[in-house]
């Protein structure tokens, strides 16, 4: 056994390095994930493009930019901005339709929408610009029927709703 040890003992210690190193590769943490306020996940690698989402539109060049857009369309006798049903009122909690969470809903008001009647009025070319912008939840306003329910909340038809859709 001596004999063997004192023969191979540099393939022995490189066999000893590799297994370290291998191991380490394989138990190290991946990922350092942090909460945020909101509760999502929040990666190292994402924290750049939010501060740079945060930024984005608020400089001289975009604001400059946005009124060019403005003016040209009007000049060209072109509808630049289609304009949503306006918000006329108290905002409404917008989380009592079914399938509409905090998250969404504050994707809705970021978007101008913060009343029933609102999404009530929306055409579905309208409902397919909003769509577009909602990301992870694309889909989400067709599938739960939300305008629908958006319409018997705005009427204040609280049986009618309950009757089609459940319990409010």
């Amino acid at each position: 056994m001596d004999t063997l040890i004192q023969t191979y003992w540099p393939v022995i210690l490189v066999a000893l390095l590799v297994g370290i190193v291998a191991g380490y590769l394989i138990f190290r943490p991946k990922q350092r994930v942090t909460l945020s306020d909101d509760s999502a996940p929040r990666r190292p690698h994402m924290a750049g493009i939010e501060d740079a989402r945060s930024k984005e539109g608020r400089g001289l060049v975009d604001e400059a930019a946005a009124g060019l857009t403005d003016v040209s369309g009007q000049f060209m006798q072109a509808e630049v901005h289609e304009h949503l049903p306006g918000a006329t009122g108290e905002p409404d909690d917008l989380k009592r339709l079914k399938g509409v969470g905090p998250k969404l809903a504050t994707a809705l008001n970021g978007l101008g929408i913060v009343r029933f009647d609102q999404i009530a009025k929306l055409t579905p070319a309208q409902l397919a610009k909003i769509d577009e912008h909602l990301g992870s939840f694309k889909g989400r306003l067709a599938r739960d029927r939300v305008v629908e329910q958006a319409d018997y909340l705005a009427r204040g038809d609280i049986d009618g709703y309950e009757a089609r859709f459940g319990k409010l």
